[in-house]
């Protein structure tokens, strides 16, 4: 898809981070922009913000739930008669040790990233095959090619993304699609990820017993907020250069989208683990 003008792109986790930086970037090459993101108040202000120089609609649309996305498709459809780029890029970050995550822990994280994937393919994926045209992103991370400790269930969603979408791209390319499919594997970037618990349904929430402090997976305490927050601020990429490579893989079809210069060794090291039937290496995003 080297044109994009005039396109539709659809992208979840619209309202911030990197998804706020994909709906501009498209906005900027003269695309249609369908924003969906579950914080009805930020996605607001992004319509406002964009609105002057972009088409642009919104829904929000919890990825977890099959319903919001199929009505999502609807409404990006009904809107702008098709869609061409969808960036299923919601996600939230969740982790501590593995011995005290509970199923709501799991549930919460496995819903919106990889569940929200899921859905995001099913809802959109036979209309781009029908038209013959578009093209499929799918934000997992480097967390989706090594496992780094206490990010169990972003791990295992992460992972599950990256296969989901290599299995997608195989199946495509033996029958002979125009359809392209990107995963988009990012370290860390400048976003309030360590902050997705504000986000966290109530039904998802642990269970607390009387007198006790009630905990969430991204707690300090749990190793994940304060280590994202330190990477973040230390060495965060712009949501905006994530964004530029995107845009780039799309146009030229590329199927693995690496922000990080640091991210391919640290592959290679896995990798070579398993050829040789040694352990996995101590490896964290850098």
């Amino acid at each position: 898809m080297e044109d994009l003008e005039g396109k539709v792109a659809v992208v979840t986790g619209a309202a911030s981070g990197i998804g706020w930086a994909l709906a501009r970037r498209f906005g900027a090459e003269g695309m249609k922009v369908v924003l969906a993101d579950v914080e009805e108040d930020a996605l607001g202000s992004r319509v406002a913000e964009l609105g002057d120089t972009t088409d642009v609609t919104s829904m929000v649309c919890d990825v977890s739930r099959l319903d919001d996305v199929l009505a999502l498709r609807d409404h990006a459809n009904e809107t702008f008669g098709a869609v061409h780029v969808v960036c299923n890029n919601a996600g939230v970050g969740g982790g501590g040790p593995m011995e005290s995550l509970t199923e709501n822990d799991w549930s919460w994280v496995l819903g919106v990233n990889l569940w929200g994937v899921i859905h995001g393919v099913q809802a959109f994926l036979p209309g781009l095959l029908a038209q013959g045209e578009g093209h499929v992103v799918n934000t997992a991370s480097v967390a989706g090619l090594f496992s780094a400790p206490f990010m169990g269930p972003y791990n295992v969603s992460k992972f599950g993304v990256v296969t989901l979408s290599e299995t997608l791209y195989n199946e495509l390319a033996m029958s002979g699609s125009d359809v392209g499919v990107s995963v988009l594997c990012p370290s860390w970037v400048a976003t309030n990820i360590a902050a997705s618990a504000r986000n966290r349904p109530e039904s998802l929430l642990n269970e607390v017993a009387e007198g006790e402090v009630a905990e969430t997976p991204d707690d300090p305490s749990r190793g994940m907020a304060e280590m994202l927050g330190q990477f973040i601020t230390d060495r965060g990429m712009a949501p905006e250069d994530v964004a530029a490579k995107v845009v780039d893989a799309v146009r030229t079809k590329r199927f693995y989208i690496l922000t990080h210069d640091d991210s391919a060794p640290a592959v290679r090291l896995r990798m070579e683990a398993i050829l040789n039937g040694q352990p996995p290496p101590f490896l964290v995003p850098q």
